[in-house]
């Protein structure tokens, strides 16, 4: 359900903007359907995730920017922002607090040492800030309906396809048959 909820937004801009080609009237519907969200996010949890308030300020200031000037370049700078925001979010995790961001989200499923945690955390550092650059490129060399099936297909493929290499790099790390902790060496704690 939460990942209905989360696409819910995307989805709505998606429909809109094939619809009627106008990413104007695309970004007008996803002010509101993003406020939604938040909305029910808070009614159904009573707390709301920070990407979720970050993404919702963003939409309105630059989905308000892109509506009150008719300019759709205002949207297409928000994913660049939110994934270089991620980035810097992931790369100073670990000054405030002593942990990756990486580790704090995962380590009550998984054991790993420190330097493979570290290591994990800059390839997610790595990953948004290139996702921010290739939306940057995708916006200003290809056509703005290209742009938008990127936005959709393109960065959730990409997102998808990290997750999966992430999976088959944590799977080195995990437990195996008749062994109580992770499967490191010497070599992955340095």
């Amino acid at each position: 359900m939460k990942m209905l909820v989360d696409f819910f937004p995307i989805a709505i801009f998606f429909l809109v903007y094939h619809l009627t080609k106008d990413i104007v009237t695309a970004t007008a519907v996803l002010i509101p359907a993003t406020v939604l969200q938040v909305l029910y996010t808070w009614w159904r949890h009573r707390k709301v995730e920070k990407m979720h308030l970050v993404t919702l300020a963003l939409v309105v200031v630059l989905g308000g920017a892109t509506v009150l000037f008719g300019n759709g370049d205002f949207i297409k700078w928000k994913p660049t922002i939110v994934n270089w925001l991620f980035a810097v979010a992931f790369l100073f995790s670990p000054l405030f607090g002593g942990k990756a961001l990486t580790q704090r989200m995962m380590e009550k499923s998984i054991t790993l040492p420190s330097a493979v945690w570290m290591r994990l955390n800059l390839a997610w550092v790595a990953f948004f800030a290139a996702m921010g650059a290739l939306n940057i490129y995708v916006f200003t060399h290809y056509s703005e309906e290209t742009w938008v099936n990127f936005k959709l297909f393109g960065m959730m493929g990409l997102t998808i396809l990290f997750i999966l290499v992430q999976g088959v790099f944590l799977a080195r790390h995990m437990p195996r048959d008749g062994q109580n902790g992770p499967s490191t060496t010497k070599k992955d704690e340095l």
